[in-house]
């Protein structure tokens, strides 16, 4: 059976301790190109930055891939074995995202660009892109789906059994950014290829969070997991409770924005009551300054028109109210009391069923 069934997702799930964890981008990366390009990995920062996790009581992460990384295969899966030791090494297995058509349109591979300041974000690339994604759907023979294809089978098939890795996320919220329903084409292609794989881990894309009834509906009848994304506190077990309907097990794969109110101390007992996993978005506050809010976003144009970029050695500045991120670069904690509460209720990881 290419899908799980309800009874297979539940049994893998209850073989594991409360699954609680971050969206993690090392410090000194600015997107998921500049973290796993052979130039830029480091894995002595990566190292330090989960153990600093782990301290957290993190056992899981979530990183995102691009697909422009396996145009020198040998090189990145030898840098994404280092990363899975790293993390195999602190204890921690991460979920994989493959696709996302969240932020910048355009990737490319060498230098990546500095931050712009203050700004959410500012060099996070798409993957396929815009472009590729758009042309796809106006031509389901276009030259991409080969490579794309090619990206997708090869790495579930390379890591099909490995148990450093927890979980596939094919597709990280299809349809964002105005991409719409021209990601259709893409999301079922991908959802095709992984289940002629259909690798040993369990395998999603989110429902909320993603953009389009078909798009969302697509994810739902295909994933193993049900995953889902909430930034607004307020709606929290509003959705747990909807998406509980679908009987299977569920995974909150984004949240965590604390001028709406999801921050930890309100999230993380919901989430556990209900025997749902969590990932925040962020770690430690670096160059995709994520500490800044998504309002930040908008200002992006004016920026770069005023050219006010960083400097390499200039220190990123720091907002009243951190938007995500736990740590700052040096390790210490944001706000204390916000650490102790996330240590405190993640000493104990046993759901009760």
């Amino acid at each position: 059976m290419k899908i799980w069934s309800p009874e297979q997702a539940f049994d893998w799930y209850k073989e594991h301790e409360w699954i609680v964890g971050c969206n993690y981008l090392p410090s000194n990366s600015i997107n998921q190109l500049e973290m796993f390009q052979k130039e830029t990995f480091d894995s002595e920062i990566n190292n330090l930055e989960l153990s600093w996790a782990r301290n957290l009581g993190f056992n899981s992460v979530r990183v995102y891939l691009h697909d422009l990384l396996w145009e020198d295969k040998e090189s990145f899966k030898e840098t994404l074995n280092v990363f899975l030791d790293i993390c195999q090494s602190n204890n921690i297995k991460p979920i994989l995202v493959l696709f996302d058509d969240c932020h910048r349109p355009y990737p490319k591979l060498g230098k990546q660009p500095k931050p712009v300041r203050g700004v959410h974000n500012s060099g996070w690339k798409q993957s396929p892109g815009l472009a590729i994604v758009h042309a796809i759907n106006d031509d389901a023979l276009n030259d991409n789906l080969p490579r794309l294809k090619k990206f997708v089978q090869e790495i579930l098939n390379n890591f099909n059994a490995d148990e450093r890795i927890l979980m596939w996320d094919i597709y990280n919220e299809p349809g964002q950014f105005g991409i719409g329903d021209k990601s259709i084409t893409l999301l079922k292609k991908t959802w095709e290829w992984a289940h002629e794989v259909r690798p040993s881990q369990p395998l999603t894309s989110c429902l909320d969070g993603s953009v389009g009834t078909e798009i969302i509906e697509c994810n739902r009848k295909n994933s193993d997991v049900i995953t889902f994304h909430t930034y607004e506190g307020e709606k929290l077990q509003e959705t747990i409770s909807r998406l509980k309907e679908n009987d299977r097990p569920l995974i909150c794969t984004e949240y965590m924005a604390r001028e709406f109110g999801s921050t930890f101390e309100f999230s993380m007992p919901i989430f556990k009551e209900n025997n749902v996993g969590c990932f925040n978005w962020g770690l430690v506050a670096g160059k995709s300054q994520t500490h800044f809010g998504w309002s930040t976003i908008m200002e992006l144009k004016k920026k770069k028109e005023e050219g006010d970029f960083l400097d390499d050695e200039e220190v990123i500045p720091e907002p009243e109210i951190w938007f995500h991120d736990i740590l700052r670069k040096d390790g210490k904690p944001y706000n204390v009391e916000e650490t102790n509460f996330i240590k405190e209720i993640t000493s104990s990881k046993k759901l009760d069923w």
